[in-house]
């Protein structure tokens, strides 16, 4: 293939794996990654971003999986190879755990060595031959592979997947698509303004005849983990505190009355094995995902803080609604009333943020109805009535109750011109995996095999072609 060819020759079958083959799809979060055959409906792998640090000896042994980052072994540690921000940090790790998610569930795992796995013995011929063995372990050598990137990733970020995946991994082709182009795709909308709320961060993205305007994406930290946040100050200041205890911590409790002080019995460890502090924090944020789940909803209409027609204030208005009840793992319980409401409101209100001196309160260009007026601020003007009746609402922390009745109201009352219209599916596991269900509809187009970077354009190019071709 020529430098010179362009985007609408197709590369001939074998360099690209061929249309029999299935490409792979590859949706790396901070919480999860998600991976799984393109033209399927949803991620056969779904692995957590979080792996287990164990010491063995004078090193340190990193093990992935589910079981292994909720297993309490001694001095357990928990590492995330994806910043906050959405960024690699530690690209060993995250080949790794990629590696990991693919593997696992998507391809054979790999074939031990022969020469130590204590079945041969070590003969020079088997030496010889080491280096085939070593081709043929290769995980994607027969897939080509589509991976996800954030709208803000750039430079080394871009380059190095297509390193691993066609020089580590043995992959024929690679492309590398925006998420949020992506979860546009999954909604069958090629134009879309895409409301990503996740784990770490929230963005916002536009997208214009599948073409992503990087101007117009922005982000804030405003997401699942400062919900999480917001939780964890709410239980504290509470009179009296609420206990965050995890379950591993747990061997037994007795029923108490609400609000009454938990009667368990609480596991102990030896001297100096205690699990480290990021495994509890992590055992933390599972209890408080579910109280998210089942308790957490957002307050309308109008705002928490102000006041309603009647001429009183939501928060009273609140207090008089029907409370949730919730058993924490240690078994103290309560019904939660106006906190339920409180710990999300700071996504449209930050005046409702709860601080502290390591959880400053956010400003108020961070909020979801800043951000979406930021953001289409950015894009031609012509199109902002279409992407403000286009507006596609995916992520895990999306599914809190009431959110989307909540975000209409606040831009309504922003524009209340143009039609505002918003899309997000009912359906639990298409919210999650939007990203990854967008590039398994791309990759499995038949018009899309014309776009693979081959191993043969990368040989000649090198990483840099990731900027030139997936725009």
């Amino acid at each position: 293939m020529t430098a010179t060819q362009s985007n609408n020759v197709a590369p001939n079958a074998a360099e690209y794996g061929g249309d029999e083959i299935s490409a792979l799809v590859l949706d790396p979060g901070y919480s999860v990654v998600r991976g799984g055959f393109a033209g399927e409906d949803v991620p056969k792998s779904v692995v957590p971003s979080f792996y287990a640090i164990l010491p063995s000896g004078d090193e340190r042994k990193y093990v992935y999986g589910e079981n292994a980052i909720h297993t309490p072994l001694p001095n357990i540690e928990i590492g995330n190879p994806v910043s906050k921000d959405g960024f690699v940090e530690d690209w060993d790790a995250a080949t790794n755990l990629w590696e990991y998610a693919i593997t696992s569930r998507l391809t054979n795992t790999k074939a031990s060595n022969p020469m130590t796995n204590g079945l041969n013995e070590k003969t020079d011929e088997l030496k010889q031959e080491m280096e085939g063995v070593e081709m043929q372990e290769r995980p994607l050598e027969e897939n080509p592979l589509l991976m996800t990137e954030t709208g803000w990733n750039a430079g080394k970020g871009r380059e190095k997947p297509i390193e691993i995946a066609l020089e580590n991994w043995g992959a024929p082709a690679f492309w590398l698509a925006r998420s949020g182009v992506l979860s546009a795709f999954s909604a069958g909308k090629a134009s879309a303004l895409v409301v990503d709320i996740g784990a770490s961060s929230t963005s916002i993205t536009p997208v214009h005849d599948g073409i992503m305007l990087k101007k117009g994406t922005i982000r804030s930290p405003l997401a699942g983990n400062y919900i999480s946040d917001q939780l964890r100050l709410i239980f504290s200041t509470s009179q009296p505190p609420i206990p965050l205890t995890p379950h591993y911590l747990i061997t037994s409790k007795t029923p108490v009355d609400a609000g009454a002080p938990s009667q368990a019995t609480y596991r102990s460890f030896p001297p100096g094995t205690d699990p480290h502090n990021s495994f509890r924090a992590l055992q933390e944020e599972r209890v408080l995902t579910e109280f998210k789940e089942s308790v957490v909803a957002v307050w309308s209409p109008g705002r928490l803080g102000g006041h309603n027609q009647q001429g009183g204030t939501n928060l009273d208005l609140a207090r008089t609604q029907a409370a949730r009840p919730f058993e924490m793992p240690d078994g103290y319980n309560q019904m939660f009333g106006v906190e339920r409401y409180r710990a999300v409101e700071s996504l449209f209100d930050v005046k409702m943020a709860l601080s502290d001196a390591s959880h400053p309160a956010p400003s108020t260009n961070q909020t979801l109805p800043a951000l979406i007026q930021h953001s289409l601020s950015q894009v031609d003007v012509d199109i902002r009535p279409h992407l403000l009746a286009n507006i596609v609402v995916v992520g895990g922390s999306s599914l809190i109750y009431g959110l989307n009745e909540r975000l209409k109201q606040e831009l309504e009352a922003l524009y209340p011109g143009p039609r505002v219209r918003i899309f997000s599916p009912g359906n639990v596991v298409e919210r999650k995996f939007s990203s990854w269900i967008g590039g398994s509809i791309l990759a499995s187009l038949g018009t899309f095999h014309q776009m693979w970077i081959s191993k043969k354009e990368y040989d000649e190019h090198g990483p840099g072609i990731v900027e030139k071709r997936c725009k």
